[in-house]
Parts: structure tokens; sequence; C-alpha cells
């Protein structure tokens, strides 16, 4: 079993309930800051429940996941953020076609800095209006963790074609697309956005090579999403392509992009997006250099907001100073 550590200060956990524990790893994994993920039970009356138990709903346990993490390259606040936009809240039944009380929302709180940031970012939910009926999620005290069987540990790495079947069939994925980035969220964002980042971002167009902002920047940085202030690329990756956009070897961390087929203009590509706010950044081509892996993130400058190394700590960056030692 896992119990809550502060052995190490750069190690926090925090535990997620979202119905089916699979679908619950891939939102955190290798984000910038996340440790590990492991998908568990939590919650219930028994010892060391198994699968089978827990899902004859005689036991008392959600499956959920608990997230080791560090709290200076990822606040808890994002995890709330990340979780919020993955399950149905408003569901008291379960989520999506899998019913039952072990697959109920759930925030299990260790420390109460964590249960004050639940409970606001709940308020701030409720009060959104983006749902039609009330927040279900519960936000309780965590007790003992038990980590579930081997074979459910990173089941969409072991599983990939079942998981992806299995995640768009039970109606997830369609809940999330038809409740985030909705035309309100896009309104809001076209008061805040020039008009080119909101093409990029929100539309996939595609900014002038050589006429950007950060195609020939050369100063040490930081690149993060212009939407959501995620943290991106860095200047270490960042290299003169030739092509007329900012171009870079490797994302900061693997979870930070998505990658997706790109079928548009006759051609075939892969389009880079952010992963938590979804923003169109760019494409990613194969003739990068070499010894640097081989690949070209061609992202639009449009898509980004720099931050020199110089104003990482005032910025709310520091942690990520380290990249630039």
């Amino acid at each position: 079993m896992s119990e809550h550590n502060n052995s190490n200060s750069q190690e926090e956990l925090a535990v997620f309930a979202g119905g089916c524990f699979w679908c619950m790893v891939t939102p955190f994994e290798e984000m910038p800051g996340i440790i590990r993920v492991t998908s568990g039970y939590i919650g219930g009356h028994t010892v060391n429940p198994t699968y089978e138990e827990v899902c004859s709903e005689t036991t008392g346990h959600a499956e959920a996941v608990q997230i080791a993490y560090d709290p200076a390259l990822m606040p808890y606040t994002k995890l709330l953020e990340i979780f919020w936009r993955s399950v149905d809240p408003t569901d008291e039944g379960g989520q999506f076609f899998d019913r039952g009380s072990s697959y109920r929302t759930g925030i299990f709180y260790y420390t109460e800095e964590q249960r004050e940031q639940a409970e606001a970012s709940k308020q701030v939910l409720a009060e959104s209006a983006r749902f039609d009926k009330p927040i279900a999620t519960e936000i309780v005290p965590a007790t003992t963790f038990y980590p579930a069987e081997e074979y459910h540990q990173d089941y969409h790495k072991k599983n990939p074609f079942r998981y992806k079947m299995y995640r768009k069939g039970s109606g997830r994925d369609a809940f999330i697309k038809a409740h985030w980035n909705t035309d309100r969220d896009k309104a809001e964002l076209q008061q805040r956005l020039t008009k080119m980042q909101y093409e990029v971002t929100q539309n996939s167009a595609t900014e002038p090579p050589f006429r950007n902002e950060f195609w020939d920047n050369h100063r040490e940085g930081l690149y993060v999403d212009i939407v959501s202030g995620d943290p991106l690329f860095t200047s270490k990756e960042k290299y003169d392509s030739g092509c007329g956009w900012p171009s870079f070897t490797k994302p900061i961390a693997g979870g930070a992009v998505t990658e997706h087929e790109d079928l548009t203009h006759g051609m075939v590509r892969i389009e880079v997006r952010s992963s938590n706010a979804d923003s169109h950044l760019g494409h990613v081509f194969d003739d990068g250099p070499r010894a640097a892996g081989g690949l070209r993130y061609c992202i639009n400058s449009a898509s980004l907001r720099f931050i020199p190394v110089e104003e990482l700590e005032q910025e709310g960056y520091g942690a990520y100073l380290k990249h630039f030692e």
C-alpha cells in the first residue's frame, strides 16, 4: 500500500477517483512535475481489496489514481484543473457507462491545504454554469490507498487498441469535448488574445514565415502556451532550421504536447497541440538534427509566450531555472 510521505519535500501525493482508473492515468502521466501515477482503490472498509471485490460493490472502495508529483513544477491547483476536465462531475451513480459507487468521482485530500484548494475549485466550477446539474463529486480525507493488480497498471500501454475503443465507446471523450472549449470559452479567448493568436490556437491557422515574433529569438528562456501558460519548450532545444518559424528538437516534457494526424491541404502531417488547453501549436517533422533525435517541432510564435530566464522567478516559473544551469 502507499501512504503520504513527507520525507522528500519535492514529492507530494494526490488521489482522484474518476470512474475507470484506466482512463484517469493518461490525463496526468508525463506532464511536467508528475513522478508516477498508480491505479488503485480507496475509500472502502476492507483491507487489500481485489478488482473483483471492488467491482462487486461490497467493499465501498472507488477506483482511483494516486499521483506522486513535484509541487514546484505541477501545483495541486493544476492537478485539480486536469481532474475536472477528465470526468463528468455531475454524475452521482458512476461515470458514463460504468455504473456503481466504485466508479464514483472523488477528491481524496491528504492535507488541509489540498482540501481548501479542492473545495475552492469545486465552488468555481459550480458557479461557472458549465454544467446543467449540480456538482456531485465528493471531497473527503484520503484513507489507505491500495495499488491495483499489476495488469491494471499502465493498461493503456499494455492494451492500446482496447483502451482507445473502451474510452471512445464509454462516452467520456464525447462528454469532455462537449463541455470544454465551448463557444463561450472561445468568446472569452477572443477578448484576451490577438486575432492571430486566436486564429492559430483555436482555428489551426498558420502565421507567415519570417514575419512572426520568435522565429529568430536567441534569448534564453521558457516558451509557454499563450492560452494556459503551461510550459512547452525551452530555448535549450530551439535551433535555426531556416523554415521561418520557431523550431525545437523536443518539448520540455513528453506529456506537454499531443500529436494528431493532419490530412488537411492535401498533405499528411502530424499536428502538435498543447495537452491541457488543446491549443494548435504547429507540426512535427522528421527532418530535424539527427544528433538531437531527428525531430523538428515547427511551432507558430502566435501560440507561444516567451519568458526570459531572468524573469522566470518573478513570473512564477522559478522551478524551471534548473533547465538553464
